[in-house]
């Protein structure tokens, strides 16, 4: 536990399921140095910071899924995906949707130049209205947050805590608003 503000808050630990190619002794030749030396770090990352990371052969190659919080993310690298070709990719993130409810494509690149961003266009034009959310990030840092920030808000002990806390703000803003007073005696006013 640590002390922040005055208000002391706990550390979220939970269960990561990653695919066998993301683990730490996928060799390079599997998935391109790059794509390999950033998902190493991803699984280091994730494992520093306590967090408990089981490999699974049988979910989607670069998959990361928090199944306690019901979100599965599939990681790409922009730069793999135009050596390799879009098509084949495409429809590995078609199955990967077709399993996971809530599925998120985290797309990285050093840069998000023209040609980055007319590739994400084109995935969110074959996917628009399905339940892919599409993230671009640039480094591995920037993926284990975004990653840990969505599972976190979407674990049923966290989302349950925001919406008491949203409750209890409404109230109060309700009880102390000068505005929700006024609306209040002229209701009682017209009536």
């Amino acid at each position: 536990m640590t002390e922040s503000g005055g208000q002391e808050q706990s550390r979220w630990i939970t269960t990561v399921i990653m695919s066998m190619g993301l683990q730490v002794m996928t060799p390079p030749y599997m998935t391109g140095w790059l794509h390999f030396k950033r998902n190493h770090e991803i699984s280091t990352v994730l494992q520093r910071q306590q967090h408990r990371v089981r490999y699974s052969g049988s979910v989607e190659i670069g998959s990361v899924i928090f199944s306690l919080s019901g979100v599965a993310f599939i990681l790409a690298d922009i730069q793999d995906l135009v050596m390799r070709g879009e098509e084949q990719f495409l429809e590995r993130i078609q199955k990967f949707i077709n399993i996971h409810r809530n599925s998120f494509l985290v797309l990285s690149a050093t840069l998000h130049g023209p040609q980055e961003w007319n590739i994400i266009f084109r995935i969110q034009r074959r996917f628009l209205g399905s339940n892919l959310h599409i993230i671009p990030v640039h480094n591995t840092a920037e993926t284990v947050k975004l990653m840990l920030t969505i599972a976190k808000m979407t674990s049923k002990l966290c989302a349950d805590d925001i919406r008491y806390k949203m409750a209890m703000t409404k109230a109060h803003i309700m009880e102390n608003s000068p505005v929700w007073k006024t609306l209040q005696e002229y209701q009682l006013h017209c009536n």
